[in-house]
């Protein structure tokens, strides 16, 4: 098991293939559900900074109302300056009625270009060319907002809007609407269900006018990567960043007054963005989930409706291809229809191919017994003519009749025994050649070496499986060169005894050597005709085996070198 996903077999399985294509099948889903999912996260956050931006406008409101009446007022009143002209006393009448019937204004005043105000509610001069602000205002002759901690005219922290004023085109001066920082306190704001941490009336300036909280804490909690100046000129904007403390913070700016005036809340980032970004999380981890939950179900699904009965299938076949053995039961009326048919046809083709199997066995058997009885009566018939020939050796006239009769005999004998050891072994494919010329050789030595002969064998045979074809030729090669071996073996001398030495080996898993030496003597009476040889060589032809000879200090050797492959091999006529 192991070795199969080290193999990378689970690559390969059903299962994972499935799983593949089910993942490529959903992607298209799971991608319009990340757009979608990332679309509407987005209409999120930007819904959030809609709604920020609408709090603080919400925030901001009593601010900005009395902002924009006093630039409203002031627009009003710029008219009623150019109508009294030069008469100072009437102008200044006029802003006494005018700030007391408004109720909301300390100071309504026209301060002309030069700095010295004469028509005001307060009545009197009032000389502002001493104010930083004044100045900054005189060089833009722009709208203004000044925040003033003291003011020069009613003594308490006020909030100044400028309205600039021109006669005949020309820039004559600013009108003055001063509103107590108590009095803008006191106008309650519109009830919110979300309140920032902090709300800061800025000026074009960058100068922070108003706060809901003491200056040093709103210092405090002012974005550090972006100034109040920077954020002038904005429409709106909505970002996240640090105050000077370090802490994560979102802020929210409005316009009251665009380029004059502007309002910033201050907000906890967990309070504001918590849902904001859980749904962007979501916009990735739900088609995520969802995408895996759709895997999970399908290949449950494919698992219990179909790979679960293919594994099972899958034993049974393996098992009836181990041991022949058939399923016991059947798959259960839930198994899918199809499956079912297959189990049929595999137990039907299963059944058929044992009742073939078992009617090879017997033929094959009835094959087996008939041609052991074949080599048994080949074998009987052999052994009938040698005992025929045996009684004609003993009424040969001659002993040269006599010695050719009975090689003759040896010859027949071998493959008597030849055909005695085919129908004595368990099967008829392969023979032990081993046992074939061990037996062979001692039939000879019995007959040609008599007891009391000085000759010394040597005998050494290794099992070699050997094709019943090459039985019969292998078993006269030996017959015939142990004859000779034995026919021409020179006398025993004390210096040098007569030796004969037979060797049968595996040289490799293909190839086997057969090695007959024997002494020659110096003076041999034997004359040979040349037909051992012969046959040798024609032997060894049937074989496609190499004979080579050597002599060399009194010994005649004789190496036979034949294959003995595993499978057929070409035979050559001889």
């Amino acid at each position: 098991m192991t070795g199969g996903f080290l193999d990378g077999d689970v690559f390969r399985g059903l299962a994972f293939r499935v799983l593949v294509f089910l993942s490529l099948a959903l992607l298209p889903f799971g991608l319009i559900a990340v757009v979608q999912t990332r679309e509407i996260a987005q209409q999120a956050e930007a819904n959030a900074e809609l709604s920020l931006l609408g709090l603080t406008e919400l925030a901001s409101g009593s601010e900005r109302s009395f902002i924009q009446e006093a630039f409203g007022a002031g627009e009003a009143l710029s008219s009623v300056v150019r109508l009294f002209g030069e008469d100072q006393a009437a102008c200044a009448s006029f802003m006494r009625t005018y700030q007391q019937t408004s109720g909301i204004y300390d100071v309504v005043g026209f301060i002309p270009a030069d700095g010295v105000m004469t028509c005001s509610s307060a009545g009197g001069a009032y000389d502002f060319r001493a104010y930083t602000d004044f100045e900054s205002a005189l060089e833009t002759r722009e709208r203004a907002v000044i925040v003033n901690r003291t003011g020069p005219i009613s003594v308490q922290s006020v909030l100044a809007m400028l309205q600039p004023v021109e006669v005949a085109e020309t820039f004559a001066g600013f009108m003055l609407l001063s509103v107590p920082i108590s009095v803008m306190r006191e106008r309650p704001d519109p009830p919110s269900e979300m309140l920032p941490s902090d709300l800061v009336i800025f000026n074009g300036l960058g100068e922070v006018l108003t706060t809901d909280r003491a200056r040093l804490v709103t210092e405090a909690d002012l974005p550090q990567n972006r100034s109040l100046k920077t954020l002038v000129g904005e429409r709106t904007a909505v970002f996240e960043d640090v105050n000077m403390e370090g802490a994560d913070r979102v802020y929210s700016v409005v316009p009251i007054v665009p380029n004059v005036v502007y309002a910033m809340s201050i907000w906890q980032r967990e309070a504001v963005l918590a849902s904001t970004g859980q749904t962007g999380r979501l916009s990735i981890f739900l088609p995520v989930v969802m995408w895996l939950a759709s895997l999970i179900v399908a290949f449950w699904a494919i698992n219990r409706l179909a790979i679960r009965y293919i594994r099972k299938l899958g034993r049974q076949m393996r098992l009836f291809a181990y041991n022949r053995s058939m399923p016991r039961t059947a798959l259960g009326p839930e198994v899918p229809r199809e499956f079912v048919q297959i189990q049929t046809a595999f137990m039907g083709m299963a059944e058929s191919i044992i009742q073939d199997e078992a009617s090879l066995e017997d033929s094959l058997r009835e094959k087996n017994i008939l041609l052991k009885e074949v080599h048994h009566r080949v074998k009987n018939n052999l052994q009938l003519i040698s005992s025929i020939m045996n009684m004609q050796i003993r009424r040969a006239p001659t002993e040269d009749a006599q010695r050719v009769l009975r090689r003759l005999q040896e010859r027949i004998l071998s493959l008597a025994t030849v055909h005695k050891n085919l129908y004595q072994s368990d099967g008829l494919e392969r023979v032990n050649a081993g046992e074939l010329v061990e037996e062979i050789v001692g039939q000879l030595l019995v007959v040609g070496l008599p007891p009391g002969s000085a000759v010394q064998v040597e005998q050494s045979y290794n099992t070699v499986h050997l094709d019943t074809d090459d039985a019969a030729p292998l078993t006269l090669l030996v017959s015939e060169a142990v004859t000779n071996a034995m026919k021409y073996i020179g006398h025993a001398t004390p210096a040098r005894p007569a030796t004969l030495k037979i060797v049968l080996r595996q040289q490799d898993p293909e190839t086997a050597a057969f090695v007959i030496s024997n002494t020659v003597g110096e003076d041999p009476t034997a004359e040979g005709t040349g037909l051992g040889t012969q046959l040798i060589n024609a032997f060894a032809r049937q074989l496609n085996a190499e004979v080579t000879t050597a002599a060399e200090d009194g010994m005649h050797t004789l190496t036979l070198t034949f294959p003995v492959p595993h499978r057929a091999k070409h035979v050559h006529d001889y």
